[in-house]
């Protein structure tokens, strides 16, 4: 869960996990440990057709989760960390 400063959502201010409920570290709208943030668009032909969901998880959530996937994420190192 993201909370920010305003409505314009310009101002990143706290970063919660929507699992655990830990709050992350965030420092001038940065946030400052492992998140995985994801979006899901429903669109025609679902259950949720319309609707978007949106939720952040720290690094051990996002373990837990990984971990459960009957086929294994795909992992590869990054050549530059933006």
């Amino acid at each position: 869960m993201r909370i920010y400063l305003d409505d314009d959502r310009k101002e990143l201010v706290s970063v919660i996990c929507n699992r655990c409920k830990k709050e992350l570290k965030v420092e001038n709208g940065i946030v400052k440990e492992g998140c995985f943030h994801a979006e899901a668009k429903f669109g025609y032909f679902s259950k949720r057709d319309g609707v978007m969901h949106h939720f952040d998880l720290c690094e051990d959530c996002y373990d837990r989760m990984a971990a459960g996937f009957a086929i294994p994420v795909e992992e590869e190192e990054m050549k530059e960390l933006l």
